[in-house]
């Protein structure tokens, strides 16, 4: 397991990366601490130098860094820059289309609207001239007068005025002026003419609804006026102005009273403001009305009063008003149909204020009624949108506006205190509007120039990846090269190795292997022959260090019935042990050799209290070594805890350095490597052997104490015979004597203090104390629950495919305990197990591993706990002989025919082409069906239970009631 060539004295280290653990941290980092690790000598270790090209080479990669993130900001700047300069300039192209398309809008609102009311007053001033020329002729011929003149053909012509404007709900009513001395025989006259007017207009518009009879029955026979919802008659002194003939015919929606002698005056403040405005410009005048259309909320328009006057010649400055035209136009109406399809969005706010007059006919801000209305036109159909200016603040600056604030008459002329209607209209565009003229030019444009600068970034990010990747792949291999060397090499042979490298009068050139080429680290010290004669070697003498040999007693025995990743495991977790050790003593690790791990304390840093530390860091792998074994014992199986660590050491002068070659190495020569050897070699288990020399240190450092002189003296090859000492396991008992140097306290304090941490300062303690806890067969039982977990876990992965398994399972459990059979007869001599399946096992390899779950895993304890209280306590046939046979049939199984596993079968085949379907039947199955190989393991736990320790021929002869029911193997029945 270890080579120690005995001629030479020299230990040629095989180092593995499983063995080496946390060597490098333990080499690299306990040389700095070797020196504070003493008794007080002063030695202090020098700091770690940082190999010069390493450190430029990393300087210079940082600033390759910084010029990378430098232009990654300018390119990034510059793309944001231009992208956003892009975008802000397509916005404003949309915004500046979208401005000039709404004013369009507007102005065509504005001039249709305004056409339709211009053509409006023309047709209503040619109806009221029409009615006062018809008016004229009908009063010569029958020699009456006004008031007492109804219209005859009244809805024909009322119809053709709505017509004329397009307006669906307009309203149209013919009101005379009665004077005080008319109103009763207004009355009657009124009561004579309207079943005739009513019997006209049920004719010519079709209306169902009411006939003339039940209009008149509608009709109050006075002039009224309405008083919370009931007719009242007109008790005012004064002229009244009733309406007569109205369209369309019939009662207001959700009324039963025809408006018929209703007084328009009295009928609203509104319109009697509208009807002396009228009265005075003797002209038309508009005002704001709510107008009913039989909803819940009456709706907003204008009213209209047309004056008409006596006579043919209506424009003689000397005509008389007689009547009016009352006209109410529903707004929303009137804006439809006033733009073409699909040009929405418009916003129409109308208000109509009414300013109050004074005597003076001077306007007074008081009191001023508004009446506020928008709309939003969506081509040839208009929304309400609610009573108040409900357009979007942020387009206030593009706002549209017509109205005027000039009175077309004197304002001194009317009543103090009456209200005269100003219109004004405000069109807005709407965030609708300027949607539809938004489109997706402003990220497509700044798409592209991101792309192309994306493009150009990635161009130079290709060039400066290909570059930096050649750097990197230098830089890798150069920092794989040092950490490699920084782990074979103590500091201070390392910095000379780089000295010497860089002093070296050729270049890459003197380094050649074969085929000259250059080599790696490997064997970057082989030179050219007059090189290498001319160079002094790496090498130094160290008078006085302590060599510890410590190896693993037990190990061979032990690995022979492992799996080779088991042995690692166990092999990496204990050198792992050791390394964290060293590191905390200052101990440095030469080697791993096999199972025996090679230390030395005084090198590379001397140090007068090696012997001292090299028997503490021996003894405290031995404490180690034993709680790591506790603790693998549950994954690893039996006799794990039974390796123990049989130690050496030896002090005397060593010779070391670098054997330069193939895969140098630093090395230790010398006798005293020998001799700590043959310590370790005829040892004994966890104890410590040291020769007269450690011992000497020992005691010249007042711990005698700690030395046991062996009953018997060893013989040495080369050497004779010799005294060794065996070294005590604990000296917290021993107090240090008060004659002893204030260094040797020190170094003793320091010790204990050490031991102290690393008895209680290690991580996983809990789960240590939990394994101590438990005895032999409690870390034997948890063994077994892993291997069966682990079987149990294949099993649940390979039933994706199983069929009727339950049923399956309960027909085989209904011919269990049949009366009448023993337990033999319910077994079968053969199982036929199914064909291998090679893609099932592929499907079940890739599927990884299935969690049983806690409470089967609980159960799977608590049965295999009952399976170990069932084997007696006799030499052969117990519970650790049982896990014995486990283990190995579990190597069994992992061994049994898998290609490219390792164990011959098929090694000289080529994958591709190997039969798994005919290997597999070197297994018979079992290779596919972890039910079998689980049956098999389980068999193995169980094939000695309750095994009294006799022999079946001593049953069968003592007639015993096992040999009566089973006639062969008697013992092994009772399983």
């Amino acid at each position: 397991m270890r080579s120690v060539n005995s001629k030479n004295s020299q230990v040629t280290q095989q180092s593995t990366h499983g063995s080496t653990g946390g060597g490098s941290e333990s080499r690299g980092e306990s040389e700095s601490r070797s020196g504070s690790e003493g008794s007080g000598n002063g030695n202090a270790s020098p700091t770690p130098q940082v190999y010069a090209p390493l450190s430029v080479a990393k300087r210079e990669e940082a600033n390759v860094l910084r010029a990378r993130i430098l232009v990654a900001l300018i390119l990034l700047l510059a793309v944001v820059g231009v992208a956003t300069t892009t975008n802000l300039i397509i916005k404003q192209q949309e915004r500046n289309e979208f401005q000039t398309k709404f004013e369009a809008y507007a102005t065509e609102v504005l001039t249709v609207t305004g056409s339709n009311i211009k053509q409006f007053n023309e047709a209503l001033d040619s109806f009221a001239s029409s009615i006062g020329a018809q008016a004229a002729t009908a009063n010569a011929l029958r020699n009456t007068s006004w008031p007492f003149y109804r219209i005859p053909k009244w809805s024909v012509q009322a119809q053709k005025l709505a017509q004329l404007t397009g307006v669906d709900g307009i309203l149209v009513a013919f009101a005379p002026i009665v004077e005080e001395d008319e109103k009763e025989e207004w009355n009657r006259f009124a009561t004579e003419q309207n079943p005739l007017w009513y019997n006209e207009s049920i004719e010519n518009e079709g209306y169902t609804k009411f006939t003339a009879q039940e209009l008149v029955d509608l009709t109050v026979p006075f002039t009224f006026f309405i008083d919370d919802g009931q007719p009242l008659p007109v008790s005012r002194p004064g002229e009244v102005l009733p309406l007569f003939q109205s369209y369309p015919v019939g009662p207001p929606l959700g009324s039963k009273i025809m408006l018929t002698n209703m007084d328009a005056i009295l009928s609203s403040q509104q319109t009697e403001d509208v009807y002396r405005i009228s009265k005075v410009t003797r002209r038309a005048s508009i005002g704001f009305t709510r107008i009913d259309n039989g909803a819940e909320r009456s709706i907003p328009g204008s009213q209209i009063v047309q004056p008409i006057f006596d006579g043919p010649n209506t424009k003689a400055d000397d005509r008389t008003m007689v009547a009016v035209l009352l006209i109410q136009l529903p707004w929303v109406d009137y804006l439809k149909n006033v733009l073409a399809e699909g040009e929405d969005g418009i916003i129409v706010v109308i208000e109509i204020s009414c300013p109050t007059f004074l005597e003076d006919g001077t306007q007074t801000l008081k009191n001023v009624e508004r009446n506020i209305v928008t709309y939003q036109v969506n081509g040839p159909d208009a929304v309400l949108l609610g009573e108040a200016d409900l357009h979007e603040t942020e387009y206030d600056d593009l706002v549209v506006r017509k109205g005027s604030s000039r009175l077309p008459f004197d304002p001194s002329e009317l009543p103090a205190g009456s209200c005269v209607p100003m219109q004004t209209i405000r069109l807005y565009p709407s965030a609708e509007l300027e949607d539809s003229y938004r489109t997706n030019n402003d990220i497509i444009y700044t798409v592209v120039v991101v792309v192309i600068f994306a493009f150009t970034t990635l161009v130079f990010l290709m060039y400066d990846f290909s570059v930096g990747r050649r750097q990197r792949i230098v830089m890798e291999r150069i920092m794989k090269q040092d950490r490699i060397v920084a782990d074979v090499f103590p500091t201070a042979i390392r910095d000379r190795l780089y000295e010497n490298q860089t002093n070296a009068d050729g270049d890459d050139a003197d380094l050649v292997g074969d085929n000259n080429r250059p080599l790696g680290l490997d064997n970057s010290f082989v030179r050219k022959a007059s090189t290498m004669d001319g160079s002094a070697p790496l090498a130094e003498l160290f008078p006085s260090v302590t060599v510890v040999f410590a190896d693993l007693v037990g190990f061979t025995s032990w690995s022979s019935a492992r799996e080779p990743h088991h042995v690692f495991i166990l092999l990496e977790t204990i050198y792992g042990t050791f390394d964290k050790v060293a590191y905390r003593h200052g101990v440095f690790k030469v080697e791993t050799v096999g199972d025996c791990y090679v230390a030395a304390v005084g090198l590379p840093e001397p140090r007068d209290d090696h012997a001292v530390v090299a028997c503490r860091f021996a003894r405290e792998c031995i404490k180690k070594l034993k709680d790591a074994t506790l603790k693998l014992e549950v994954s690893l199986g039996p006799d794990t805890s039974d390796l123990e660590l049989r130690t050496g050491m030896h002090s005397g002068q060593v010779t070391a350095g670098v054997l330069r070659g193939q895969r140098s190495r630093f090395q230790l020569f010398g006798d005293t490597m020998n001799t700590a050897a043959r310590m370790e070699s005829s040892g004994e288990r966890s104890r410590i052997q040291i020769s007269q020399a450690t011992a000497d240190m020992l005691t010249e450092a007042g711990l005698s104490r700690w030395t046991i002189p062996r009953s018997n003296k060893i013989y040495v090859k080369g050497k004779g015979e010799m005294q060794t000492y065996w070294v005590t396991r604990s000296n917290k008992s021993i107090q240090p004597k008060a004659t002893n140097m204030k260094s040797e306290m020190a170094t003793l304090d320091e010790g204990a203090e050490t031991e102290k941490s690393s008895e209680t300062g290690e991580e996983g303690d809990s789960e240590l104390l939990r394994v101590e806890e438990m005895n032999r067969t409690e870390r034997l039982v948890e063994w077994n629950v892993e291997v069966l977990t682990s079987l149990l876990e294949q099993i649940v992965g390979s039933r994706g495919g199983v069929v009727n398994q339950i049923q399956t399972l309960s027909n085989a459990e209904s011919r269990i305990g049949v009366l009448g059979r023993t337990v033999l007869d319910e077994f079968t001599p053969i199982i036929p197990l199914k064909r291998f399946d090679a893609d099932e096992l592929e499907r079940r390899q890739s599927t990884g591993a299935f969690d049983i779950g806690v409470k089967a895993k609980c159960q799977l304890r608590n049965y295999i706990s009952t399976i170990a209280g069932m084997y007696p306590d006799n030499a052969f046939h117990n519970f650790e002989h049982a896990s014995h046979v486990t283990a190995s049939v579990k190597k069994l199984l992992s061994r049994i025919v898998l290609v490219g596993e390792g164990n011959g079968l098929g090694a000289n085949i080529p994958s591709e082409t190997v039969d798994l379907v005919d290997l597999a039947g070197h297994s018979y199955g079992i290779t596919s069906d972890p039910l079998t190989q689980f049956a098999v393991v389980f068999s193995a736990i169980i094939h000695d239970v309750d095994h009294p320790g006799v022999p079946n021929a001593q049953l069968v002869k003592e007639n015993t009631r096992c040999a009566q029911i089973y006639k062969k193997s008697v013992a092994e029945q009772k399983s």
